[in-house]
């Protein structure tokens, strides 16, 4: 395997239920890890594989749901370990079809209540954490816990902070939140134990279009900073600003 392989252990595969088998490619979330999952899970897509009703990633894993009226868990798994074989996961170049989106962002204290907390711990003053986080693009590594939410990363070294022992109550649709070298773009308004600094207009879940969710695994974004009153004018913008462009 590449040099991104976490361990010997790994891909390894596992049962996931009755009707559910799970590729995983590492223990935690690391760069070519996410790449063999994104890639793995594209050739299975590709394959046409009878039997699979589902396909999808998390962090580093990729999973497959199969009726099991029709395919055997240990049938796919010998499938799966073949595929597996035939090339180097986490040397895979990302799936066709992802997307440059950029999605302005208002980093007003206001706006952004706990980016003066987030800047100290690592290591910045306001200005200097507004301009690493607006300034750096990111990879959407999964979606989840709530429809159509982007886990993204990797932020510089600084950025590897703690998320917070106790919860905020509270952070608003579009909430832009921060930790451990990771920025989640909340879809809903929810409590949350990572730092609130940043807020955008985006439309994350859109459950009566076509494609319900904005953002996709293996999409690249950036946060530009705003200013308030272009924030509140995109608030009637029913795109939240959002710009995209697909990537070769």
């Amino acid at each position: 395997m590449g040099d991104g392989q976490v361990s010997e252990r790994f891909p390894q595969i596992a049962p996931v239920g009755l009707d559910g088998l799970l590729v995983r490619f590492g223990d935690r979330l690391d760069e070519p890890a996410n790449r063999a999952a994104l890639a793995f899970r594209a050739a299975v897509e590709r394959a046409g594989w009878d039997g699979i009703e589902e396909t999808s990633t998390s962090l580093v894993s990729t999973f497959l749901r199969f009726d099991p009226l029709w395919l055997s868990p240990d049938d796919l798994t010998v499938q799966l370990r073949h595929l597996l074989a035939a090339e180097d996961w986490y040397a895979r170049p990302l799936p066709e079809g992802r997307r440059r989106l950029t999605i302005p962002t208002c980093y007003d204290p206001a706006l952004a209540p706990q980016l003066d907390e987030a800047a100290e711990a690592a290591g910045m003053d306001r200005a200097q954490a507004i301009e690493s986080l607006s300034g750096t693009q990111l990879r959407v590594t999964t979606i989840g816990f709530a429809p159509g939410q982007p886990y993204l990363g990797t932020l510089p070294p600084a950025w590897d902070i703690p998320r917070q022992t106790a919860l905020t109550p509270r952070v608003p649709e579009g909430a832009l939140v921060v930790a451990i070298r990771q920025l989640v773009l909340f879809s809903v308004s929810t409590p949350t134990g990572w730092r609130h600094v940043g807020q955008t207009a985006a439309p994350l879940f859109r459950p009566d279009s076509a494609t319900p969710f904005l953002l996709r695994p293996g999409d690249e974004v950036h946060f530009p900073a705003i200013s308030r009153d272009a924030f509140d004018r995109l608030r009637r913008d029913p795109a939240g600003g959002v710009t995209q462009e697909a990537l070769a």
